[in-house]
């Protein structure tokens, strides 16, 4: 598994913040790499049945929209969880092949970068947090560093007890 070089390009806060993002989303598809499609597709682990590299790769991809077209753009959730079924992205994520979903989540981290990169780090998020307060996008890019780096641990585990693969 290859991944990108995390150190930033410059020194700056807006590049080291957005450097790490991508440093994790990298991991994310480095971890996925040449994983098989019913592997992608497995729950080996008894007391998490929705844990699959593909529930969780769709699960990214929603967590990213959530956090910067939901929170930060203040637009109306379309995300596919209900009251009733709160990890439906997970579910539904063995229903599409793996390249597929990585593939979104690239074009859709693009499109990402590219907001982020027209709006400042204090600019205040639209929608709000549950506690009621309205974040900065420095905030939820540290957020979803966080959201995807603790999630690549995931991917690391079921790709090892998968298909024995180990990696960095």
């Amino acid at each position: 598994m290859t991944r990108i070089d995390d150190t930033p390009t410059a020194w700056d806060e807006r590049t080291q913040l957005t450097t790490f993002l991508d440093y994790t989303r990298d991991t994310v598809r480095a971890k996925c790499d040449g994983v098989s499609a019913e592997n992608a597709r497995k729950a080996i682990l008894p007391g998490s049945p929705l844990m699959t590299m593909s529930g969780l790769i769709n699960h990214l991809r929603w967590v990213e929209y959530y956090w910067f077209q939901v929170v930060f753009l203040g637009e109306e959730d379309q995300g596919p969880w209900t009251d009733e079924d709160p990890d439906r992205e997970m579910r539904i994520g063995v229903g599409f092949p793996l390249p597929q979903l990585l593939d979104e989540y690239a074009e859709q981290s693009a499109r990402y970068r590219e907001l982020v990169a027209e709006n400042g780090l204090d600019t205040k998020a639209k929608g709000t947090v549950r506690n009621g307060l309205h974040v900065d996008l420095r905030w939820i890019l540290l957020h979803l560093t966080e959201e995807t780096a603790r999630h690549n641990g995931h991917l690391d585990i079921l790709r090892e007890m998968l298909d024995g693969t180990t990696g960095d």
